[in-house]
C-alpha cells in the first residue's frame, strides 16, 4: 500500500488512511486504536458490509495523471504509465479482499479482545476480470464522468475561494415542472448545444417569483449530468472571484453551468461592472467548458429610481443605456411571466393528475384559486405548495375545503 504510485493520493482519503495506519501499526494498543478507528470510518460510510466496493471505488474518483488524461480524451498512454496503473489497480483489489480474519493471523498480537468485523463484499464492476479488460473500462469511464470530485458530486458552491461539493443536490425533475414547455425548450437547447460543445450563450432567466427559473436550472443539471454537465453556484457577493474559479476549470474535462440566482445590483455595487466584464469586455476570455446562467426578477438587473434618471437628455439616455448594458451581455434572455388564471389552473391540473389527485379534480380546482388570492397570487411555486397541503389532506381523510 505504501509503494502506490499513480493512485497513491487515494491515502489521503479516510477509509484508506485508516487502513494504512492499521497495517502499519506496530504494538498491541497501536493496533486496538487503529482497529477500532477504521471500523468507525467504515461505519460512517456505511460500507462495514461492502468494504470492496468502498475502497476500489475510490479509484474511480481519484485524480491523478492518468484519469486526468483520460477524462481529457487521451487514449494511448505511456506504457511505463499503465504498468504503474495495473500494479496500483491490483494493490487495491487485493486490499479490497483482506478480511479481519487475515489480518488478525498476521498480526502477532496475542490475547486480543473480540473485535468487530466488516464483510468485504465485491469490489466495483469496472474492476472486475484482469487488468486486460478492466484497464479500458476505467478510463472509458474517466472519458465520460471526469474524475476528482468531478466525478463525485454533481453540484458545487464557489465559498472561500473554492469549489466545495454539495453533498445532496435539489433533486428537482424536468418532469417536474408544468407549464412554460417554450422558455424551458430554450433553455434545453442551449444546453444540448454547450454539451456537444457546439455555439452556446449566457443565459438569464428573468421574470416574475416562483415561476420556476432556479429549478429549470437544477432541473437541466439533473437531466444532463451524465453528459459531463456540473453546476457551480455562484452567490453574487463573490463575483469579484469569478477569474480565480475559471482558474480552477479551464482544464477540467467536463462541461460547467456558473449559476447565479437571484441576480440584481444597486448602482453602487462594484460587483455589477465586474461582472459585465466577465460576460464581455474583460481581458480574461472565459474558458469554452463553461457558460453562465443566471436568474433574476428584473429584466434590467440595475436597480434604478425616478430620481436618478434627472438631467438633461444625454445624461438620462446614458442612465438607460448603463442600466441595459448588462442584460444584452446575455445571448440568451428567457421571461418566465405569472400564468393568468386558465394557465394556472392547467398547472395544477397536472400536478394533482401527477400525485393521483384526479378523483377531486373539481374541488382542486376551486381551492386553488382561494389558495392563491391568500398566498400572493397564481404562480407555478404556488400551485406546488398548495398541491402538497392538498395531498396530505387526502391522504387524511379531510376535506379540501379546510385549504
Amino acid at each position: 500500500m505504501a509503494s502506490l504510485s499513480i493512485y497513491r493520493s487515494i491515502l489521503n482519503r479516510t477509509v484508506p488512511s485508516a487502513l494504512y495506519r492499521l497495517l502499519w501499526a506496530d504494538d498491541r494498543e497501536t493496533f486496538l486504536r487503529a482497529w477500532g478507528d477504521f471500523f468507525a470510518a467504515l461505519c460512517e460510510r456505511e460500507s462495514s458490509e461492502h468494504f470492496a466496493e468502498h475502497l476500489t471505488s475510490t479509484a474511480l474518483y481519484d485524480e491523478n495523471g492518468f484519469s486526468l488524461d483520460a477524462a481529457a480524451g487521451k487514449t494511448s498512454f505511456a506504457p511505463s504509465m499503465i504498468a504503474a496503473v495495473q500494479r496500483d489497480l491490483q494493490i487495491i483489489l487485493r486490499l479490497s479482499q483482506m478480511t479481519p480474519d487475515d489480518l488478525l493471523g498476521s498480526c502477532g498480537f496475542a490475547d486480543l479482545p473480540p473485535l468487530p468485523r466488516w464483510k468485504c463484499g465485491e469490489p466495483v464492476k469496472l474492476l472486475s476480470g484482469t487488468p486486460s479488460e478492466y484497464l479500458p473500462r476505467m478510463a472509458e469511464y474517466y472519458r465520460r464522468n471526469g474524475c476528482g470530485i468531478y466525478a463525485r458530486y454533481r453540484a458545487f458552491i464557489w465559498r472561500d475561494k473554492k469549489i466545495l461539493p454539495v453533498a445532496h443536490p435539489d433533486p428537482q425533475r424536468m418532469e417536474d415542472l408544468k407549464g412554460y414547455e417554450v422558455q424551458r425548450g430554450m433553455a434545453i437547447e442551449n444546453t444540448v448545444a454547450f454539451l456537444k460543445n457546439l455555439p452556446a450563450n449566457n443565459c438569464l432567466l428573468y421574470g416574475d417569483r416562483g415561476t420556476g427559473k432556479s429549478s429549470t436550472v437544477k432541473a437541466l443539471l439533473n437531466t444532463f449530468y451524465k453528459d459531463g454537465l456540473r453546476v457551480i453556484e455562484m452567490p453574487k457577493e463573490y463575483l469579484m472571484d469569478f477569474p480565480y474559479l475559471v482558474d480552477q476549470i479551464a482544464t477540467v474535462p467536463m462541461h460547467f453551468i456558473i449559476f447565479i440566482d437571484d441576480l440584481s445590483f444597486s448602482r453602487q455595487d462594484g460587483t455589477y461592472a465586474a461582472l459585465k466584464s466577465v460576460l464581455q469586455g474583460g481581458l480574461a476570455a472565459n474558458p469554452s467548458n463553461s457558460l453562465i446562467y443566471a436568474t433574476s426578477n428584473r429584466r434590467h438587473l440595475l436597480r434604478e429610481s425616478f430620481s436618478e434618471r434627472e438631467g438633461d437628455d444625454v445624461h438620462r439616455n446614458d442612465t438607460v443605456q448603463e442600466s441595459l448594458s448588462l442584460a444584452d451581455r446575455f445571448g440568451l434572455t428567457i421571461n418566465f411571466t405569472n400564468p393568468d388564471k386558465a394557465r394556472f389552473l392547467e398547472i395544477v391540473d397536472k400536478l394533482a393528475h401527477q400525485r393521483g389527485l384526479d378523483s377531486c379534480m373539481e374541488q382542486l380546482e376551486a381551492g386553488a384559486e382561494r389558495w392563491a388570492t391568500v398566498h400572493g397570487g397564481r404562480s407555478p411555486r404556488v400551485a406546488q405548495q398548495y398541491l402538497r397541503a392538498a395531498e396530505a389532506k387526502v391522504n387524511l381523510g379531510e376535506s379540501l375545503q379546510d385549504l
